[in-house]
């Protein structure tokens, strides 16, 4: 269930999260089991960011590439 919650986290929901990972390990005081438990949280974190950044990476290239083999003249439906 947790995998399925964590699948569904939008990239600006994992980043606050990891955010706040991070600033509670910076602030310290947790013991070696805490941390640890916290740092494994904060990877799954921040793949779950890279997999939403790469996705839109893959997105921005398609569309760009998409653009870039139309031909804009003699298109009438081009915007520019």
């Amino acid at each position: 269930m947790a995998e399925k919650q964590e699948q569904s986290l939008s990239y600006e929901q994992a980043r606050e999260e990891l955010a706040e990972v991070v600033r509670r390990l910076e602030n310290g005081g947790l013991t070696l089991e805490e941390s640890l438990k916290l740092w494994e949280r904060g990877e799954r974190l921040a793949a779950i960011c890279e997999e939403w950044l790469e996705g839109a990476r893959a997105k921005l290239a398609a569309a760009v590439a998409e653009r870039t083999d139309t031909p804009a003249a003699g298109n009438a439906s081009a915007p520019f």
